[in-house]
């Protein structure tokens, strides 16, 4: 059985910080360039320091604009460039894990956890562990170049992260791969998974609930499996969250709409049972798109499931 702290006494208090990582080239719908801002607005610093973290904000990654270049293969839009940005957030995170702080990367579309991620297995490969990863999404972004329906990269960043073919840059930083073992690799709630994508699932070995699991069996099941599946021989697992995986009822403002996701709660129970384990790594919250949201009612939410993840309670 496993062992959970007993009360909010008991998880840690951490010195998180905070990087904004304003990259909209991996999709075609402008707007999550803001969503870091929009998170930040939403009292993301102040919720963290009032749970009895400290927090320190350490700006924003240079990214390139559209604009500024072509996007190049229309199978892998802007690869070149996300690859850049990625690198510069992967040795961002490096610092950050190397000074003893909890990276907390704030997108951006989800093309920027090829890099958070990228330095969090670096930075325990170089003290001989592992890692564990926890993707939680509508989807599974497990396209390649030779897969994908769009070329959009925010779809492919689990693929290069697995070090699947035609993704080299971006599955290469620091010069090795894959960045993750597939029993340590999970995806929690998708729904929407392109044909294509269920191959590339099955070659990567990686472990899957579907939102059909968590109906069938609810959540606090799928992530008790989930954190002992990431778990398993780790020191740990970063969580990638993308905000479509709420359902649109309570985060409209999300780059990639799609009905049937996790509840208001549920998405709130499964940040509180990560926060109960306390091995949580570091983490991502990505595509928040402010241009299409309600109030910033989204980013608001991003906020409330960070302090979740963090420890708050309700007693």
């Amino acid at each position: 059985m496993s062992s959970v702290p007993a009360s909010f006494n008991d998880i840690l208090k951490k010195h998180i910080s905070v990087i904004g990582v304003p990259l909209d080239l991996g999709q075609q719908r402008r707007g999550v360039d803001m969503g870091p801002s929009a998170v930040r607005v939403a009292g993301l610093e102040a919720k963290l320091e009032a749970l009895g973290h400290e927090v320190e904000d350490a700006g924003n990654i240079a990214v390139t604009l559209p604009e500024q270049k072509n996007f190049g293969d229309a199978h892998s839009r802007y690869l070149k460039e996300i690859t850049k940005t990625c690198t510069k957030l992967a040795d961002e995170v490096l610092k950050t894990l190397a000074a003893g702080k909890f990276p907390l990367s704030i997108g951006g579309d989800h093309s920027i956890a090829a890099g958070s991620f990228s330095g969090v297995a670096e930075y325990y490969r170089r003290e001989g562990q592992a890692v564990g990863l926890i993707w939680i999404d509508a989807h599974s972004d497990i396209n390649t170049p030779g897969t994908s329906p769009s070329g959009n990269v925010h779809g492919m960043p689990l693929a290069a992260l697995m070090g699947l073919n035609g993704l080299d840059p971006l599955a290469k930083i620091y010069d090795w791969t894959p960045k993750v073992r597939p029993e340590n690799c999970v995806l929690v709630g998708i729904r929407d998974v392109d044909r294509a994508e269920k191959e590339n699932i099955r070659r990567a070995g990686i472990e899957v609930f579907t939102m059909r699991d968590i109906d069938e069996r609810g959540m606090r099941t799928v992530m008790e499996e989930a954190l002992r599946m990431a778990g398993r021989g780790t020191v740990g697992y970063h969580i990638s969250l993308d905000m479509d995986w709420v359902d649109p009822e309570d985060a409209p403002g999300v780059g990639t709409r799609v009905p049937g996701g996790a509840t208001y709660r549920e998405a709130h129970l499964a940040m509180e049972i990560i926060a109960d384990h306390a091995r949580m790594t570091s983490m991502d919250i990505v595509e928040v798109n402010p241009v299409i949201d309600e109030y910033n009612r989204t980013a608001e939410l991003a906020v409330e499931l960070a302090s979740s993840a963090f420890g708050k309670k309700i007693l």
